[in-house]
């Protein structure tokens, strides 16, 4: 996604935790256009973190219009194991850091009336097996954006809010996770294709964008049978580790 903006010839602030890698890109997203880019290195597991990394956005750029949200913790993709420390880490890391983020920088949003472009997944519309805690998190975000956007329209205020449902994407973590599980046929998408449909739902501020198109199939028919549709997701994950075929 920075490299997409930095074509357009945004302007950006760009964090993640391993400092070397932001600068990395954040010299690629100058070779590729961008007018600025500054990076901040931060671990969103860490609470006061979200809010630095806004005021440092605000200090190098003097405003804000867009939020956009990324960022996740690593989740192994296995059966839950009742280990609710590690829940609850995932949730700061995947919801509640998002939450701080938004609440720090929403008046310089509201100024610009910027927007807010909420990363999210299928698992956040659709309960999978393996992804327990992830899902957790994904839903929560539904929950709450959904319910930001509607109070920021009855107050009058001109802030978009864009949740972005994705399906599965080609990312070194996302391979990495499913190795030991067969997933049917299930495809892993381009990442540079699933930013820029992200970019998009953002600047034409849509309430909510699906990549792969086949994924809004997917949620509009969920519920109509319920318990086929349950079934069908538990046939189509085949653990392929010995430890569970035992």
């Amino acid at each position: 996604m920075a490299y997409h903006y930095a074509r357009f010839g945004a302007e950006l602030v760009i964090t993640a935790r391993n400092e070397a890698q932001l600068k990395q890109v954040e010299e690629k997203c100058v070779e590729l256009g961008a007018k600025k880019v500054f990076s901040f290195p931060a671990d969103m597991a860490v609470p006061k973190n979200p809010e630095l990394v806004v005021q440092f956005a605000l200090e190098k750029l003097g405003s804000l219009d867009y939020l956009v949200l990324n960022h996740i913790g690593y989740d192994p993709f296995q059966m839950w194991s009742r280990n609710a420390e590690y829940t609850s880490w995932l949730m700061q890391v995947n919801f509640l850091s998002y939450v701080q983020l938004t609440a720090a920088a929403l008046p310089a949003l509201i100024k610009s009336n910027g927007s807010i472009v909420v990363v999210s997944s299928l698992c956040g519309k659709i309960a999978i097996p393996y992804a327990a805690s992830y899902s957790a998190s994904k839903f929560a975000l539904d929950g709450f954006f959904s319910s930001l956007r509607h109070e920021l329209t009855m107050q009058g205020r001109d802030v978009s809010v864009t949740l972005c449902i994705i399906g599965m994407i080609d990312t070194e973590s996302t391979m990495e996770k499913i190795k030991a599980v067969d997933i049917g046929t299930i495809a892993a998408y381009p990442a540079s294709e699933s930013a820029l449909a992200i970019i998009k739902g953002g600047a034409v501020r849509a309430q909510e964008i699906y990549y792969p198109w086949w994924t809004a199939i997917l949620v509009s028919t969920r519920d109509w049978f319920a318990e086929t549709r349950d079934k069908m997701i538990r046939s189509s994950f085949q653990e392929k580790s010995k430890e569970l075929k035992d």
